[in-house]
């Protein structure tokens, strides 16, 4: 089985992330899940968007980096979102990363390992993910990787596996689960 860095999203630790964790760890993986917001959770993107503003993107993503320190190298590094930051950071330049999953955001790659499997997920219509240039990124970065994976689902929402945010799709988000869990299986020694 896989062992996970999982980062959540611009709303925090949402009872819909930690649920996805959960179900990745009753799948039999091991999920590491670090809190970057201390705790702290935000009803909408805005909100979320403002904190996440306060705190400095550049904080939070060297947070994210360090939280890899104790934890070893050969790992899965998983983000949502905001999450992607630092998870396709440690993607890229970490020893020993085994694969990237990249759900509902995607940074703009240099250069991305070659024999590096990735696997990204986001809505054909996402103002956050299709209007925001992380679509046109994923698709870059998916035709430089010999094992990457674009996946995109109809919708225009944003944080669609969510369960616990209305802007939940129970039809993308099972689908998006199976596809990340035959990721995991292809990437777990």
């Amino acid at each position: 089985m896989a062992e996970i860095l999982l980062f959540h999203h611009i709303q925090g630790q949402t009872t819909g992330f930690l649920g996805f964790a959960d179900e990745l760890r009753q799948a039999g993986h091991t999920v590491h899940a670090p809190d970057l917001f201390a705790g702290r959770t935000f009803a909408s993107l805005d909100d979320g968007l403002a904190h996440a503003e306060k705190i400095g993107f550049d904080n939070l993503l060297q947070q994210g980096v360090r939280t890899a320190d104790t934890l070893p190298s050969e790992m899965v590094y998983a983000g949502w979102s905001l999450g992607v930051m630092p998870a396709q950071t440690l993607a890229q330049a970490r020893p020993g990363a085994r694969g990237a999953l990249l759900f509902e955001a995607c940074l703009p790659a240099a250069e991305w390992p070659e024999e590096l499997p990735v696997q990204i997920h986001g809505m054909d219509a996402d103002p956050v993910f299709a209007g925001d240039g992380d679509l046109d990124a994923a698709r870059t970065l998916v035709a430089s990787a010999k094992h990457g994976e674009l996946f995109v689902y109809p919708g225009d929402r944003h944080l669609f596996a969510d369960a616990g945010l209305p802007s939940y799709d129970a039809h993308a988000a099972a689908l998006l689960m199976r596809r990340t869990l035959d990721f995991l299986g292809r990437t777990a020694p």
